[in-house]
């Protein structure tokens, strides 16, 4: 095997391991009746958490899958998931083994989107019917994120109609793209005012997610005397791709995107991809650059953030003082993360106090309804 191949593959055996492994795996059914007397008060009252917790609904939409289109068109990255077969497994599956984990972690619905790395127009779209197919299957279970052919922004726009406007019997609603595309190219030239047009006038949110470093990058920050899978994991989910999408961000908003379409909605993950921590200082920095609108006010009206497998309160403390609470929800980031333990991370913040009821709901489903305009059915969730 390709040493590589090796590299990355143990990069996203680490990746997988920052969300502690092993937490409520069993899966979720209905009890017949309340815990057992038996058990000792503190289980029993951890049992009624766990059961109220999985009874009230939960979206999660930062969730990855693997197409059929991506194998067909072979490129590193693709082959190195294949060296971790429980993993790829899950990756390439749009079945029964994700609605386990969704159950087990107490999940109604979850917004699928496809796994970083470019794919052909003609992959695009074979990955979308793909993907639209699963959805179909399980219109109760499953919604869809286009995957777009970002190197062509006018294949990307006419995707995004395609797969949001109800042609072709496809309802998706938005879509998820890389940060940047293999070759390096950002999405703030007016070359793609054509997709950002095209989103506004659906009404659809585009999601900017972490990829891999393209090669310009790795060759700038990458350390001769590290070895390789140090640098990518610097470069990667230890760090990089997260201060990538948030260079993205400001790029977007110094080019102007913003200003030309205000209605423009963007999600971003990991808690907001390190830009809450520095949010006032951005607003300082961003003053003289002569935009119509603030730093903030594209923050509180065209930005919504994810936690996508970030299982710690400390970010979640940033986000709340200085986000407004409907901008928030929450994601798992499957199959890298399972949705277990991102029940077990719900819990934790209910009890932490740092959220009202009202706050939870919306970090759990409502916020992520309201901007994806799904409508679930609540019926077996209160029987």
């Amino acid at each position: 095997m390709p040493s590589s191949i090796v590299a990355v593959a143990r990069l996203v055996k680490a990746a997988r391991s920052l969300a502690k492994p092993g937490i409520l795996t069993a899966r979720f059914h209905r009890p017949s009746a309340l815990p057992s007397a038996s058990l000792p008060q503190q289980q029993q009252q951890q049992q009624a958490r766990c059961i109220s917790s999985k009874r009230r609904p939960i979206i999660t939409l930062e969730e990855h899958f693997l197409s059929r289109a991506a194998i067909a068109e072979p490129n590193e990255r693709n082959q190195h998931f294949k060296a971790m077969p429980g993993l790829f497994d899950r990756f390439v599956e749009l079945g029964p083994l994700r609605l386990d984990d969704m159950d087990a972690g107490g999940v109604t619905m979850q917004v699928i989107s496809h796994a970083p790395g470019d794919l052909s127009v003609d992959g695009c779209r074979a990955c979308n019917d793909q993907l639209a197919d699963a959805v179909r299957a399980h219109p109760g279970r499953f919604a869809g994120f286009a995957e777009l052919p970002m190197h062509d922004p006018e294949a990307a726009a006419a995707e995004l109609r395609r797969t949001c406007s109800g042609q072709d019997n496809m309802s998706f609603v938005g879509a998820l793209v890389d940060s940047h595309t293999e070759a390096g190219l950002y999405y703030d030239g007016p070359e793609f005012d054509a997709l950002w047009a095209e989103a506004v006038s659906l009404d659809v949110p585009i999601y900017i997610h972490p990829t891999w470093p393209s090669d310009q990058l790795h060759e700038a920050y990458k350390a001769p005397h590290l070895p390789e899978i140090t640098t990518l994991s610097i470069l990667a989910f230890g760090f990089g791709w997260h201060s990538d999408v948030a260079v993205h961000i400001l790029r977007l908003y110094a080019s102007g995107v913003f200003d030309r379409f205000p209605n423009l909605k963007i999600v971003i993950g990991h808690m907001g991809e390190m830009l809450p921590y520095m949010l006032q200082r951005v607003e300082r920095v961003c003053t003289p650059w002569g935009k119509e609108r603030s730093f903030r006010e594209v923050w509180d009206n065209n930005l919504w953030l994810t936690t996508s497998g970030n299982w710690s309160l400390d970010p979640m403390a940033c986000l709340l003082r200085n986000t407004k609470h409907d901008r928030i929800m929450y994601s798992v980031d499957y199959p890298f993360s399972r949705s277990p333990n991102g029940l077990k991370w719900l819990e934790q913040l209910e009890e932490s106090g740092m959220v009202t009821e009202e706050e939870l709901e919306g970090i759990r489903w409502k916020n992520a309804a309201k901007l994806l305009k799904l409508d679930l059915n609540l019926t077996d969730l209160t029987t």
